[in-house]
C-alpha cells in the first residue's frame, strides 16, 4: 500500500486555506486533500466567499456530510431561492434545471419513481455484454495508436455511447447533441461565455423536445420510450429536463472516474498488480477508488430553507450549502488509513458517499458501477503493461477552475504497450461521439 504524500494537512493559516478553497486556487484544485484535512480539523462547517458572491457553507466531516445529504432543511428546489439560483446559474433556461436533481418531495418522489426503472440492478446487468462490446471496440482503435490520451479515446466515449444507447438517441443526432452539452459544461460558470451558453441551452431544449415528440410517434425499446409509456407519465417538459440531467450528470462523472481510477492504480504498482492477478477484486476496487479519489468532489448546491446549526456554526436561511464528498470519504473518524488506497478494503459499498446518500442517492449508480468494472477489466486484460507516458505530467492534468464540482483529469496520456512502437495521428476529442462505436437500441430488462 502507498501513502498519499499530500494527505495530512494544508499549508498556511486557516484564512489562507479558506481563501484558496473559495477561489479554486490551482494548488487546491490540483490536490484538495491537504486543505480538506485542515478544514475537518479546524473549521468543519466553513463559510466560503466564492466568485458568484453568494454566501456558501462547506461541510467536510463524514458524519455531518451524511446527515446533510438527507436533511430536509437543506432544499434542492432552487425555485425557493430563485435569486440565488440566478446568481449561480444565470437567468435563462431554468427549465432544463427543473428536474429530479433540483427538486424536493413530493415532486422529487414522483420524478424519481418514473426514472429509476432504467437503472434497476437487473436491467443494468443485462447491459453488461453490450457495454463490454463497446469498450472492446474502443480499445481496438486505441491499440492502433498505442500512445493515447485515455480521456478522449476511451474514458469519455464509453459512457457517452452507453447513455445514447440507453435513451435511443439516433447515431445521426449524437455528434451535435454532445457538442452542445460540451459547450454548456464549459460555459456554465464562465460569464464571458454567456452568449454561447444561452445558444447551446436553447438548442438542446429544442432538440431534446423534438426527440421526445419523435419517440412518442415511433416507440422503441429505449428508456425514453419506457418513460413515455409509464403509468405515472411525465409531461414533455419533464421528459426533456430528465434526459438533460441523466446525460449531463451521467457521462462526465463516469468518464472522470475512469481516468481517476487508472491514474491512481498506475501510481501504485502494488495495487495494480493485485488486480491483474485477482480480477475478481475489481468490483471491490471500484468502490474503494470511488471513495479514495471520486469524480464528484462536492455535492450539487442545496440552500438552507431555515437557519441550521451544525457543530456550533449557524448556516443562515437562504445560504448555499455544499457537501465536500471528497473530504468526507477521507475522514479518519470513519475510515481506517483513509489516505491509503487499498483495493482489498472491505465494507466500502454503501458506506462511502461517492454516489451520495438519502433521497438524492445517485439513480445511475448501478450503471456507473457496471461501466467502471467493465472499463477497468478490459483495460487490464488488453493492456496489462500500460504505463504513463510521462509520470511528471499527472500533477498538471487535474481540472482547474473556481467551482469544485468534478474531480478529474483534463488528459491522461498513456503508452498502452511499451514493447510496441506508437503510431502518429490525431486524437479524438472528448465531446466527439465519432470516437465511440455505433450502438443499437437496448432491450429493456423487466
Amino acid at each position: 500500500m502507498t501513502q498519499d504524500d499530500a494527505a495530512p494537512h494544508g499549508g498556511g493559516t486557516l484564512d489562507d486555506i479558506v481563501s484558496a478553497v473559495s477561489a479554486g486556487a490551482p494548488e487546491y484544485r490540483t490536490c484538495p486533500h491537504p486543505a480538506y484535512a485542515a478544514l475537518r480539523e479546524q473549521a468543519p462547517v466553513c463559510r466560503l466567499t466564492p466568485p458568484h458572491g453568494v454566501d456558501t457553507y462547506l461541510i467536510t466531516r463524514y458524519d455531518d456530510a451524511r446527515d446533510a445529504l438527507s436533511d430536509p432543511r437543506f432544499s434542492k428546489n432552487m425555485r425557493g431561492a430563485i435569486e440565488t439560483y440566478h446568481a449561480v446559474y444565470g437567468s435563462f433556461f431554468d427549465a432544463l434545471d427543473d428536474n429530479v436533481l433540483f427538486s424536493d418531495p413530493p415532486r422529487h418522489t414522483r420524478l424519481r419513481r418514473s426514472l429509476r426503472s432504467a437503472f434497476t440492478p437487473r436491467r443494468v446487468e443485462g447491459m453488461r455484454a453490450r457495454v463490454t462490446e463497446i469498450a472492446e471496440e474502443l480499445l481496438r482503435d486505441c491499440r492502433k495508436r498505442n500512445a493515447v490520451d485515455l480521456m478522449t479515446s476511451f474514458a469519455f466515449p464509453l459512457p457517452i455511447a452507453v447513455l445514447c444507447e440507453l435513451m435511443g438517441i439516433p447515431d445521426t443526432d449524437r455528434g451535435e447533441i454532445l457538442e452542445q452539452f460540451s459547450v454548456v459544461t464549459r460555459a456554465r460558470f464562465d460569464p464571458r461565455l454567456k452568449a454561447e451558453l444561452r445558444a447551446a441551452e436553447e438548442w438542446l431544449q429544442n432538440r431534446l423536445g423534438q426527440l421526445v415528440s419523435h419517440t412518442r410517434e415511433n416507440p422503441s425499446d429505449s428508456f425514453l420510450s419506457d418513460l413515455i409509456r409509464a403509468e405515472d407519465a411525465l409531461d414533455d417538459a419533464e421528459l426533456v429536463s430528465s434526459m438533460w440531467v441523466i446525460f449531463f450528470a451521467g457521462h462526465k462523472t463516469t468518464a472522470f472516474q475512469i481516468g481517476n481510477t487508472v491514474l491512481n492504480l498506475l501510481l501504485r504498482p502494488d495495487q495494480l498488480a493485485r488486480l491483474r492477478t485477482e480480477p475478481g477484486l475489481i468490483p471491490q476496487a471500484v468502490e474503494e477508488i470511488v471513495r479514495f479519489e471520486g469524480s464528484v468532489e462536492t455535492s450539487t448546491f442545496r440552500y438552507a430553507a431555515q437557519d441550521v446549526e451544525i457543530r456550533g456554526t449557524v448556516i443562515p436561511e437562504g445560504s448555499l450549502v455544499q457537501i465536500a464528498i471528497t473530504s468526507a470519504n477521507r475522514d479518519p473518524a470513519k475510515f481506517d488509513s483513509p489516505d491509503v488506497l487499498d483495493v482489498t478494503r472491505e465494507g466500502i459499498q454503501g458506506t462511502h458517499l461517492g454516489f451520495g446518500h438519502g433521497t438524492h442517492y445517485c439513480l445511475g449508480a448501478p450503471l456507473a458501477r457496471l461501466e467502471l468494472e467493465v472499463a477497468l477489466g478490459c483495460l487490464l486484460r488488453e493492456f496489462p503493461e500500460m504505463r504513463l507516458a510521462d509520470a511528471r505530467e499527472s500533477e498538471a492534468a487535474w481540472l482547474q477552475g473556481p467551482v469544485a464540482a468534478f474531480r478529474g483529469l483534463q488528459h491522461l496520456r498513456l503508452v498502452l504497450d511499451p514493447s510496441l512502437p506508437t503510431a502518429p495521428g490525431p486524437e479524438p476529442t472528448a465531446s466527439t461521439p465519432a470516437s465511440a462505436p455505433p450502438v443499437s437500441p437496448v432491450s429493456p430488462v423487466a
